[in-house]
């Protein structure tokens, strides 16, 4: 597209579904880097991915080409594909359905990174609900509780 200039920075976060605990630190970096490899064939820029077992953090620079819901729809379908075609997980794995987005300013995108890149750490102290609730509102997202990630069964 000539003559079209952004700055999208979108940090998406979604999780497995009912939480549960299946994305083995053995094997993670292996899916970030068939996610990035997601990201990057579809014309965004890949800055930042981690996550602990139960969820997964990542922090895009957008392009306008695509809508991200379609985005995020082949992320999560092809990574659980990758996921079960390996057979990486004991049981047949799955995201949960929906996600959040949250956009933030060229001089955010540091601490973004640097919160991505800590989720280890971030995650003795609080738990998964608690931050993303956290997220919804610190970004004025209403929400409704029912809809939330769904419980660990």
């Amino acid at each position: 597209m000539p003559n079209t200039y952004t700055q999208i920075h979108i940090q998406l976060v979604f999780a497995v579904k009912r939480r549960g605990n299946l994305i083995s630190k053995d094997w993670k970096l292996e899916l970030y880097q068939y996610m990035s490899g997601i990201i990057t064939n579809q014309g965004h820029k890949m800055l930042q991915i981690n996550g602990v077992s139960d969820h997964v953090h990542i922090l895009i620079g957008q392009r306008p080409t695509q809508a991200l819901s379609e985005l995020m729809q082949m992320i999560k379908r092809d990574s659980s594909a990758w996921i079960n075609r390996k057979k990486l997980s004991r049981s047949r794995f799955s995201w949960q359905e929906g996600y959040g987005a949250f956009s933030y300013a060229k001089f955010q995108v540091p601490n973004v990174i640097n919160y991505i890149k800590n989720q280890e750490h971030h995650h003795e102290r609080q738990h998964f609900l608690d931050e993303y609730r956290d997220l919804l509102k610190v970004h004025g997202v209403d929400y409704d509780e029912r809809y939330i990630f769904k419980p660990v069964s």
